[in-house]
């Protein structure tokens, strides 16, 4: 089993920045696919940004392309959604999720894909106001 908590959402204005974090927990692999994904209440949930931890690779869908920058830090077992120039449309709850990768398979857009991952976080509010 693998526990994610996010951490780090809070309330800003239009334009500014907040950097998200998720700390893994449990069961050890060698490698996974992460990724973040939002909600809006209503709405179907949508993946923002994939990462590889085996490659190091990255994934991002066309909105937050150039705002925002997926990473981890290996040695603290947590994954960061640094989200800069943020817009009021980026509101939502923001969720982490994993999925242990012995092999690559979330390259391109299935690394933002929600059928592609089996373990969850709670979620962390971020709210943009204009």
């Amino acid at each position: 089993q693998v526990q994610l908590q996010e951490s780090g959402g809070g309330s800003v204005q239009s334009g500014g920045s907040l950097r998200l974090s998720c700390a893994a927990s449990g069961a050890r692999y060698s490698a996974y696919c992460m990724a973040w994904f939002r909600q809006v209440p209503g709405k179907e949930r949508e993946g923002v940004a994939g990462f590889y931890t085996g490659g190091g690779t990255t994934y991002y869908t066309d909105s937050v392309k150039g705002r925002f920058t997926i990473s981890q830090d290996n040695a603290k077992n947590t994954l960061y959604l640094q989200m800069n120039s943020l817009k009021p449309e980026d509101t939502a709850m923001y969720y982490c999720a994993a999925e242990p990768a012995p092999i690559p398979y979330c390259t391109g857009g299935s690394a933002i894909l929600e059928s592609e991952y089996n373990y969850w976080g709670q979620g962390t509010q971020v709210t943009v106001s204009s």
